[in-house]
């Protein structure tokens, strides 16, 4: 399975962000498979935004819930993020990871890309 995000590497503030993320080798709809969002702020940690799950249902950060927006493409096997309102402090390294369900292990990654927000 391989994950590869794409998108803007530039966002200016107040902007919305979008990524996306194409997966190959496997389908976003197998059971019990969560499509993850994650980013890492520089000199930071690692941040969960939200998720997508097989069926279609989303999850999101508290912290982030209303400025986040995760979305499916299930033809060209990819799902999206949307971050609205973005700020200085959304710039980070954005990774898009596949979870075996809710609470499991994080078994694939995307390499990362990396979106500043700057005017």
């Amino acid at each position: 399975v391989q994950l590869q995000e794409s998108g803007p590497g530039l966002v200016k503030p107040s902007q919305t962000l979008s990524l996306t993320c194409t997966v190959s080798g496997g389908s976003i709809t197998t059971n019990y498979y969560y499509w993850s969002w994650i980013r890492q702020p520089p000199g930071k940690g690692l941040e969960w935004i939200g998720y997508i799950t097989y069926s279609g249902s989303t999850y999101y950060s508290p912290s982030l819930k209303s400025r986040t927006s995760i979305s499916r493409d299930t033809s060209n096997n990819q799902f999206s993020l949307q971050l609205s309102s973005v700020t200085p402090e959304d710039t980070a390294v954005y990774y898009c990871a596949r979870r075996v369900g809710a609470r499991g292990k994080y078994d694939y990654w995307g390499q990362g890309t990396q979106v500043t927000v700057s005017s």
